[in-house]
């Protein structure tokens, strides 16, 4: 198969384990750095590395617009266009045509859209994500879903459900290339009844891997944790579970918890370019007075070389005079700590610590942040 999966130790419902693509492996529980364009913000792929991500995941929607599926393909695929030889996953562009409003068209067969680039028309269909996703040539790539936001009614959400499983049938009849795995993705907003159908249904179409959709998309936490705490566990035991669009550390501690395997969001490089930082001791906000003298290193506890090279008040003056440089440094810190905080994790769950693990990171931050802004 073009994918394997393989559990290493257990502690509780926490898992963790090795993916292995034609591209290499990649270890789980796994952050997956968000590259949309085929690329990371303000990073490059030597960065990246660097910054020990292992897997990266690119957006269908925007590359089907710019440069265009075809182009990417005549370059040699995603892994060659951006110089990544690495593990990549590709999303099908479902969650970002449904952002679009009253710019999509959606029916059985499947959407119309306008270009929010240049308002130009174009339909995607079950058949057509995968065919964009054929030639970018990922190796995960996901089918092609209705993602419902919050709040969604129960008879609208069951028609999303019912959309998104044939969509899902007719994806799995599209060949992809030797190398390439299509994940399945669950839909049912915050209805555990729709929630447990769709998963019953998704496991009788057999696919190597299930993601979980339509969550974070608005609704309160305790709704988010009682989905995903009564949803995670249905999915087969021996199969990659993916959470998707999910990055606060507290929310990926939960899904663990729940016995889920990867994880994507834009938060590292989007709050780095909005002079944020994720520390051990809590999040730090660059532009704050307290920094523009402060000669220490943005997190005493991080080996990334912004920590060592740079001090706060440095990184405090990018950031002010909007220098292109703080938006990189920051980046790499935080793509850096996120992947920091995985390998933490999957060394608390092989040590059967991972509640005492996840607990005290949380106290501790919860604690710093409130000393220090």
């Amino acid at each position: 198969m073009p994918l394997s999966f393989r559990i290493q130790a257990r502690d509780g419902k926490a898992r963790r384990g090795t993916i292995e693509t034609a591209h290499g492996c990649f270890d789980t529980p796994a952050f997956m750095t968000v590259g949309t364009r085929a690329t990371v913000k303000a990073l490059t792929p030597d960065q990246l590395r660097e910054a020990q991500a292992q897997v990266l995941l690119a957006n269908t929607y925007h590359l089907m617009l710019r440069p265009g599926e075809s182009i990417i393909e005549k370059m040699g695929g995603l892994h060659s266009f951006m110089n990544w030889n690495g593990p990549i996953l590709t999303d099908s562009g479902g969650f970002q045509i449904f952002s679009l409003g009253n710019l999509v068209d959606i029916g059985d067969e499947g959407v119309i859209f306008t270009s929010h680039y240049d308002g130009s028309r174009h339909a995607v269909s079950p058949h057509r994500a995968m065919e964009i996703q054929r030639a970018l040539g990922a190796d995960m790539v996901m089918a092609f879903d209705q993602c419902s936001d919050y709040p969604f009614e129960y008879d609208s959400s069951r028609a999303c459900v019912e959309r998104t499983l044939r969509w899902a049938r007719a994806c799995k009849e599209v060949p992809l290339k030797p190398h390439q795995t299509l994940l399945g993705i669950v839909q049912g907003s915050t209805y555990e009844d729709l929630r447990a159908e769709a998963t019953e249904r998704l496991i009788e179409m057999d696919f190597e891997a299930y993601a979980i959709g339509g969550l974070a998309v608005g609704e309160p936490r305790d709704e988010f944790q009682r989905i995903l705490a009564h949803g995670a566990p249905l999915l087969p035991d021996d199969r990659p579970r993916y959470l998707m669009g999910v990055g606060p550390p507290s929310d990926l501690f939960f899904a663990i918890a729940q016995g889920v395997d990867m994880f994507d969001c834009v938060i590292p490089t989007r709050h780095a370019r909005n002079n944020q930082a994720f520390t051990w001791q809590g999040r730090k906000n660059l532009r704050n007075a307290i920094y523009t003298e402060d000669p220490g290193p943005l997190d005493p506890d991080c080996q990334c070389s912004t920590c060592q090279d740079f001090s706060r008040a440095y990184l405090s003056h990018l950031v002010r005079t909007r220098e292109m440089l703080g938006a990189t440094l920051l980046s790499l810190h935080n793509v850096h700590f996120f992947q920091d905080l995985m390998r933490q994790t999957r060394q608390a769950i092989e040590e059967a610590r991972f509640e005492s693990f996840t607990r005290s990171v949380i106290e501790r931050m919860q604690s710093e942040s409130k000393r220090t802004p």
